[in-house]
């Protein structure tokens, strides 16, 4: 089965020491990673640190195409503030509970400080996966992949049109502000005309 994973930690150092342990061993008997990615929640907005791709993806082997990457786009914040208005739009509210959302699951999970692991894997074997991980302090959260990829989807074109709604608001408000100076303009140039005839 392929799943998008989301390991948290709540050693920061624990996070690296297993980047660098799956890494390492990304192809076996039980599990195959495709893509991996080290995020991290620093001042509010969680950043991409370290990343891996098995070169599926992309031509040089960079993780920030495919999945993987979208998904660390999102909840790295090119939403910003209209995070809670992309997930509102896309979910269910009961999908807060049970977390059906990777979007909504990664953007509370990962608090100030917080590090994880988000990685795109073809398991046999969950046990396997997790037990590579047990001697880490962790929680290790499952979702699967062609529904997160469909989620992603959902996300980008909202995003889309969130960025657009923006653009146009921000035209709008131009706008209003240039038709503001040019009142005021006219305003001048009228008054002048009025200081003229007042001479006569």
């Amino acid at each position: 089965m392929e799943n998008v994973v989301m390991i948290t930690f709540d050693v920061e150092a624990q996070a690296y020491q297993a980047f660098s342990q799956l890494k390492n061993d990304s192809v076996n008997s039980a599990y195959t990673i495709l893509q991996m990615a080290v995020i991290k929640n620093g001042d509010g907005k969680i950043v991409p640190v370290d990343g891996f791709d098995s070169g599926i993806d992309s031509t040089d082997d960079t993780w920030t195409g495919g999945l993987i990457g979208s998904v660390v786009g999102i909840l790295g914040g090119l939403l910003g503030a209209s995070i809670g208005l992309l997930t509102g739009s896309i979910m269910d509210a009961n999908d807060a509970d049970d977390n059906s959302s990777l979007i909504l699951y990664g953007s509370q999970a990962l608090g100030e400080g917080k590090t994880a692991i988000v990685a795109l894997v073809q398991e046999s074997d969950e046990k396997a996966f997790d037990l590579r991980l047990a001697d880490y302090r962790c929680t290790i959260t499952r979702w699967d992949a062609g529904e997160i990829a469909d989620e992603v989807e959902q996300a980008e074109e909202q995003q889309k049109q969130l960025a657009k709604e923006a653009r146009e608001k921000l035209r709008a408000q131009k706008k209003a502000d240039r038709e503001k100076e040019r009142a005021e303009k006219r305003a001048a140039i009228h008054q002048k005309f009025e200081d003229f005839k007042a001479r006569l």
